[in-house]
């Protein structure tokens, strides 16, 4: 077709005097394997029925259909934009908005970004108890430890007390104020978080070693969180739920705020998960002490001052940064205590529980999100390069630090040489370095004990498995607690025996006819979080689904960036308690059931039966 059709327009150039005018073939090389899903998306584009291609082959079309302008047409219609596609602010509804992002890719967004961001690195910050004057200790940067980021003053054991006894005097004035009052507080704290959106993106860069595009996201989720929670507010704590009984009998249930919440946060996600633990209780009528992990005390500290300036109620919500020992410690053990929030390790999770289940007092919930050995597994049907591009951005982004990110992947036999070759490929694309750096991938591990810990296991992979890729942090690191990426391949899964919390792979081949086996292998772990499949045969992601005891299952995607409310995310086993963050189970687990029953008979029965048998 091709051919004809630079004839004829020789032909007419050649008849008014004209050159011929040159033209380039375009004609794709390659085996039947990587030029098959090019010919099947030619054939689509090409088959349309919008398709030149298709159109010029029409008889009954008019020249002058056939070379319209597109473009003409386009700013003729009305309305443009089409209005059954939802737009982003409005993908929730009018329950809430969305947060908004940051075009990184709009150099007119991007480089005044920067610059603002360049004059806020040198800010010195604080956080402080909220009662008290706390032990001063200064806070370095993970990707250069020279740079003193600010200074906390962390809580005494007696100061954490005083909070606790100021936090159970307010609980029930805040529990009165009702769902709708609290919703709209917490909805003002998520505008201001986004106002102060550049703050946030620089704390996360300088405290917690997050790259640019990781503190985005970052603030996006705290927002999120801070809107959805309100939203359940809203549905649950507004009025009654009527229950069921004769007539003449009246019974309602409400839902009302515990006490004194602990919220107890990582240092891997310091705003999100910050935020969504300390909110969630809020919501539900509950004061909360809020424990921010021991190296990101700061952005916590922000956090919690935006709520205040948002209208909460300072002796309802405290920053209570500190050890784990004393403040942790203090805070679990305390008798007017009525319920404990955590995201953390495994091994912190029993500790916690020990502590409650010996201290005096009510039994009190403990929600708990932890670790997981998080796998992926790898079909012969899956797409390499869609394997590629999940598996990096799973296993090597935010520097391995997320709950969610992929630790082992399982590649079938027969398709494993080339899947492992194609990652190993894209890992050497990845920029190790300085976090503020816009074109770093992966910035420092949080301290000098996360690093040691993987050094050590890569030091053990050394001599027990494989290595197919491992990549080097650049000189100007040497000041920071670098761990490059790093790919092993390894006999079995039963080899780890802990996770291990970074940007290390491990991969394990495993033959077509022994699915089954490896769903059973990760089950046998006993972790649940996250499982991700690569597989184009929707008989094999029942298999698995079906199969494997997980929280959040991932089909064709990486697994990692759960979205609130989207994907409430939490797992099972020794991966946590449940219930979901982000989901709509998680704000009534901080509330108390209350159930009132009237006999309606005792004023003058069924009134509005009667009116309605009168009418």
């Amino acid at each position: 077709m091709g051919e004809g059709l630079y004839a004829e327009m020789a032909k007419l150039e050649e008849a008014i005097g004209d050159a011929r005018t040159p033209v380039r073939i375009y004609a794709p090389v390659g085996s039947h394997k990587e030029l098959l899903a090019y010919l099947v998306r030619r054939l689509l584009e090409n088959g349309a029925n919008s398709s030149f291609v298709n159109r010029i082959a029409d008889e009954h079309l008019s020249l002058d259909d056939l070379v319209r302008d597109p473009v003409s047409d386009l700013e003729a219609m009305e309305p443009k934009r089409n209005p059954k596609i939802v737009r982003p602010s409005e993908l929730f509804g009018a329950a809430r908005r969305n947060s908004a992002g940051v075009d990184l890719s709009d150099p007119l967004v991007r480089e005044p970004l920067m610059g603002r961001l360049k004059t806020l690195e040198t800010r010195s910050w604080t956080a402080k108890p909220g009662i008290g004057k706390g032990e001063g200790r200064p806070i370095f940067s993970p990707h250069d430890n020279r740079i003193t980021v600010g200074t906390t003053f962390e809580a005494t054991a007696e100061e954490v007390d005083w909070m606790v006894r100021a936090g159970h005097a307010a609980q029930l004035g805040w529990d009165a104020l009702g769902g709708e009052a609290r919703a709209r507080l917490l909805e003002r704290a998520a505008d201001l978080y986004e106002e102060h959106a550049e703050e946030f993106f620089s704390l996360c860069t300088r405290e917690a070693g997050k790259t640019l595009v990781d503190a985005v996201l970052e603030v996006r989720e705290a927002v999120d969180f801070l809107r959805f929670y309100a939203s359940e507010a809203r549905r649950q704590f507004t009025r009654p739920l009527p229950l069921p009984g004769p007539t003449g009998e009246q019974n309602e249930l409400r839902l009302h705020g515990r006490g004194v919440i602990a919220a107890i946060s990582p240092w891997n996600f310091p705003l999100a998960i910050f935020t969504g633990l300390v909110s969630a209780p809020l919501a539900a009528g509950n004061a909360v002490i809020a424990k921010p992990a021991g190296q990101t005390p700061l952005i916590g500290a922000l956090a919690i001052e935006l709520m205040h300036k948002a209208g909460i109620p300072k002796d309802i919500v405290q920053l209570a940064p500190g050890s784990g020992l004393v403040v942790g410690g203090t805070l679990t053990a305390h008798p007017l205590l009525s319920g404990v929030v955590f995201t953390g390790s495994t091994e912190t999770a029993r500790m916690i529980n020990r502590t409650l289940a010996d201290r005096n007092g009510p039994i009190i919930p403990f929600v708990a999100e932890t670790g997981g050995q998080n796998a992926m597994i790898v079909d012969s049907s899956a797409l390499p390069e869609q394997v590629t591009r999940d598996v990096i951005s799973s296993a090597f982004q935010s520097a391995g630090q997320r709950c969610s990110a992929l630790r082992v992947l399982f590649v079938q036999e027969d398709v494993a040489d080339g899947m492992i070759e194609m990652i190993a490929g894209a890992m050497e694309t990845l920029t190790v370095g300085d976090p503020s750096d816009l074109k770093t991938d992966v910035g420092p591990v949080i301290d000098e004990a996360a690093k040691k810990a993987l050094d050590d296991h890569i030091e053990w992979l050394d001599e027990n498995a494989k290595e197919i890729c491992r990549l080097k942090a650049p000189k100007e690191a040497a000041n920071g607690y670098f761990v490059a990426p790093a790919f092993y391949e390894i006999q079995s899964l039963s080899q780890l025996n802990r996770e291990n919390f970074g940007a290390i792979l491990h991969v394990v081949r495993f033959a077509g006819d022994k699915l089954g086996e490896v769903v059973d292998a990760i089950n046998t772990t006993g972790y649940g979080l996250t499982l991700g499949l690569q597989s184009r045969i929707d008989t094999t992601r029942d298999f698995v689904e079906q199969r494997a005891r997980v929280g959040n299952f991932y089909v064709n995607r990486n697994q990692i960036g759960a979205v609130v409310e989207s994907q409430p995310f939490g797992g099972e086993g020794l991966s946590g308690t449940g219930p979901k963050a982000g989901g709509p189970h998680y704000v009534a687990r901080f509330a108390t059931e209350r159930v009132i029953c009237i006999d309606t008979t005792a004023a003058g029965g069924n009134a509005s039966l009667m009116a309605a048998i009168e009418g």
